[in-house]
């Protein structure tokens, strides 16, 4: 339990980049270099070649700043293996979410093997990294995957991306922005009622457009991971407590999902986030419900995790 201005509160992270050993063997066959160069070109700590023992070291790490439970996202797609090892190792503590790519011609077959043998509930969906529109026939048939499965989810990263560890490598970041806008989402969440959508950053700069299709979608939550810089591009700046204020107007606290964005070592959990949000959630008046479920009952909920589960 942490401390907060609500008492204490069990705390559950719905975005944790879990930068394996092999996440970063498959950044330097992109940049063609050897993995050893890369990890120490970087200025991270270099993750164990079994990421259970990663895992450890989050756990520890989440143990350390009394969070119960984080959500670890493979962040390149063939990683999928690693996250599953890490929640196989700690499943109190972890679950799962895996990127995949649906122009590779082998998505079909990751995700439903990520799903029905690896144990992971969450499908995360890039489209201007990757180069394709939601409409995509391809992107379709992935989220349909995950529709027929209970307690999984879709992530679908929209608005301003930017990978710094790319830039730090010096491999390019030929994103296109024509695919990351929210709306894309409405015809997929109305098409899949009961699977819930999860925007992250509260659509990193596309706010208005998130809030549009949460209001006609009920399935789509937002997250509130990072430092959601993206305020600075918009033409009528917002303070964190405005954004927080419009979203539980329009969301309610029932859809809304706390999240660090936490990604490496030495720094890891980004604790200033957490007590960043905190500040700002009660700036703008939410009560102890509404703080209970937006940092941690929700995600628990939509992945089916009593909240009553051990640390």
């Amino acid at each position: 339990m942490k401390p907060t201005p609500w008492g204490p509160l069990r705390v559950a992270d719905a975005h944790v980049h879990f930068f394996s050993h092999r996440f970063f063997s498959l950044l330097a066959a992109q940049a063609q270099r050897p993995t050893a160069d890369v990890l120490a070109a970087l200025p991270f700590t270099a993750p164990a070649e079994d990421p259970a023992a990663l895992a450890a070291t989050w756990d520890a790490e989440l143990e350390r700043h009394a969070v119960a439970r984080a959500a670890l996202i493979a962040s390149l797609p063939t990683d999928e293996s690693s996250v599953a090892a890490a929640v196989a190792a700690f499943p109190e503590r972890f679950s799962g979410y895996f990127m995949a790519n649906p122009l590779d011609a082998g998505a079909p077959a990751r995700v439903t093997r990520a799903f029905d043998e690896l144990g992971l509930q969450g499908l995360c969906l890039f489209p201007a990294m990757q180069g394709y529109s939601l409409q995509d026939e391809r992107a379709r048939a992935l989220i349909a995957i995950a529709a027929a499965r209970p307690r999984t989810l879709v992530f679908v990263h929209c608005g301003v991306l930017s990978v710094g560890i790319r830039a730090k490598l010096g491999l390019p970041s030929p994103f296109d922005m024509r695919y990351s806008n929210p709306i894309d989402l409405h015809a997929l969440a109305l098409a899949h009622p009961t699977l819930p959508f999860v925007i992250p950053h509260f659509g990193a700069g596309y706010l208005r457009e998130a809030l549009m299709v949460a209001a006609l979608c009920p399935n789509v939550h937002l997250d509130t991971s990072s430092s959601n810089s993206w305020r600075q591009v918009l033409e009528h700046p917002m303070s964190l407590t405005q954004v927080f204020e419009r979203a539980l107007a329009v969301c309610g606290p029932q859809r809304l999902l706390f999240g660090t964005d936490s990604s490496f070592f030495p720094r890891g959990w980004h604790a200033a986030i957490f007590d960043a949000q905190v500040e700002a959630l009660h700036a703008a008046g939410a009560d102890e419900a509404a703080a209970r479920a937006i940092f941690g009952g929700n995600l628990e909920r939509l992945l089916g995790r009593s909240s009553a589960a051990p640390v």
